[in-house]
Order: C-alpha cells, then sequence, then structure tokens
C-alpha cells in the first residue's frame, strides 16, 4: 500500500488541523493504521493507531484527549484530528500501515507515507 499524508501547516497553540492520509491499493481496509511524528535528532515516536474496522483506537499519553484517529475504508484514508495543539506536537507526522504485531512500535509497521510538517506556534 501507498501512502500520501496533507493537511499539516502552521497553527498557534490551542488551534487545530486535520491531517489526512490516503492509501493507494484495494487492501487498505485490510490494515490497521497509525500516525507517526518525528523531530529532528529524535527517534520517531508513537501518536496514535487504529484497528482495521475502526474498533479500537490507542493513544499515547500526550496526546489523550487532544487527538483522535479515524478512517473512512470506503475512501482509503485515514485521519488525525488534533485538537488544543501545544508547541510540543510540533513534527513532521507520518501516517503508516501495521504489518504485524504492536499497535504501537514503527517496527511493526511496514508502509509509510513521505510525512508533513505541523508546526505549532506558542
Amino acid at each position: 500500500v501507498q501512502l500520501v499524508e496533507s493537511g499539516g501547516g502552521l497553527v498557534q497553540a490551542g488551534g487545530s488541523l486535520r491531517l489526512s492520509c490516503a492509501a493507494s491499493g484495494r487492501t487498505f481496509g485490510s490494515y490497521a493504521m497509525g500516525w507517526f511524528r518525528q523531530i529532528p535528532g529524535k527517534e520517531r515516536e508513537f501518536v496514535a493507531s487504529i484497528t482495521w474496522i475502526g474498533g479500537n483506537t490507542y493513544y499515547v499519553d500526550s496526546v489523550k484527549g487532544r487527538f483522535t484517529i479515524s478512517r473512512d475504508n470506503a475512501k482509503n484514508t485515514v485521519y488525525l484530528q488534533m485538537n488544543s495543539l501545544k508547541p510540543e506536537d510540533t513534527a513532521v507526522y507520518y501516517c503508516a500501515s501495521k504489518a504485524s504485531g504492536s499497535y504501537y512500535d514503527p517496527m511493526h509497521f511496514g508502509s509509510w507515507g513521505q510525512g508533513t510538517q505541523v508546526t505549532v506556534s506558542s
């Protein structure tokens, strides 16, 4: 599956952004999906993931209550709604399809998008 993220940008603290990840391929609905983020010099960090039918979602503690992951399998798209953004949310955000195993470990995600920059100003 090929993935393309969009929706990043510059926003003030407290604002909102909605990231989208469009997938190609007929098997999108078979994959659990995840969002990760990375800042220069640091490891890629888990943000959120969702099972293949969207029944279960998982979040890193720092975004719980502010971010929501969702998916529309008919549109081959996964979303990350980000509210109450903070400067520490600034990063490049990546979506990925889960290959096997953990819903949190990037090593268990096989296909990755190119990333979209999110910058939150204070």
